[in-house]
């Protein structure tokens, strides 16, 4: 791979990450659940069993109560192993609250913030970059 090629791979794989952010954060869990290859690996920073494969991950997320929430990446750093596939490495910050009601800004959770991070084994599928693996962990007690 060409210097060219390495930073195309980088900056797509950047933007998937911080687009799933944004769809996390809008709670469109099926959007989300696309950024997943069918056979993913997926395990939540707050921990948890690993879940496997789109659907159940698209399971896991509908599962959950609603809330408010606001991720900010931050520290991304995309290292290309090939045109295909793709390792990553983010920080992660989650503000986080109940559902907002009636227009009204909520209040945010006595845990929040959580600062943690994400693993990433992305690669190119017919359907573009998508998450193969991806592993988040906390970096402190909430």
């Amino acid at each position: 791979m060409d210097l060219e090629e390495r930073q195309q791979v980088e900056q797509q794989c950047t933007r998937l990450i911080n687009h799933y952010a944004n769809l996390n954060d809008a709670q469109d869990w099926e959007a989300v659940a696309q950024l997943y290859t069918e056979d993913a690996h997926f395990q939540r920073p707050s921990g948890g069993d690993p879940v496997i494969g789109r659907e159940a991950i698209l399971e896991s997320f509908l599962a959950r109560a609603p809330r408010t929430q606001r991720h900010v990446i931050a520290n991304a750093v995309v290292d290309a192993e090939g045109p295909a596939t793709a390792r990553a490495f983010s920080a992660i910050l989650l503000f986080h609250g109940d559902a907002a009601k009636d227009g009204e800004l909520p209040a945010m959770a006595p845990n929040s913030p959580l600062v943690g991070w994400y693993r990433d084994l992305i690669v190119l599928t017919p359907e573009g970059w998508r998450f193969q693996q991806r592993i988040g962990g906390l970096d402190f007690r909430p």
